[in-house]
């Protein structure tokens, strides 16, 4: 019998509770694995390469990469932002250390691509949660 589309969130017509939140997990880890688990191979490559590209649009154009601590509230959401990119911020945090240069407008612009990165990535967790909970086609 072929496994059908969603039958890692199904098991003899009941739904596993652990599956949706550790694809959610998986979702935010690494942009588009969610619903590579769920087969949904288009989706999948659409939010790498969009939470992807914008990384690294915003690492070329030497946007800043927000630190986790920061007294100002914007900082704060700057992190959270960009913490939402998953392994992407990882790489970002280590190779932008050096490169950051929010002097002219390309860095201001890289800064909020990278943010945009991690917001594309958070709506991609979101959709693929909500798949694999039964509630999203």
């Amino acid at each position: 019998m072929m496994p059908t589309e969603g039958s890692l969130s199904q098991s003899s017509g009941k739904q596993n509770p652990a599956v949706p939140p550790l694809i959610a997990i998986a979702a935010w880890i690494v942009p588009g694995l969610g619903h590579l688990l769920l087969r949904r191979w288009a989706r999948a490559l659409g939010f790498f390469l969009a939470s992807g590209g914008l990384a690294l649009v915003g690492l070329a154009l030497r946007g800043e990469v927000f630190a986790s601590y920061s007294k100002d509230p914007f900082g704060l959401l700057g992190f959270l932002a960009d913490l939402g990119s998953g392994i992407f911020y990882l790489i970002l945090r280590s190779v932008e250390a050096a490169a950051a240069d929010i002097s002219r407008a390309s860095g201001d612009y890289g800064t909020r691509f990278i943010a945009a990165s991690g917001i594309v990535n958070v709506l991609g967790v979101i959709d693929a949660y909500g798949i694999a909970r039964g509630r999203r086609v």
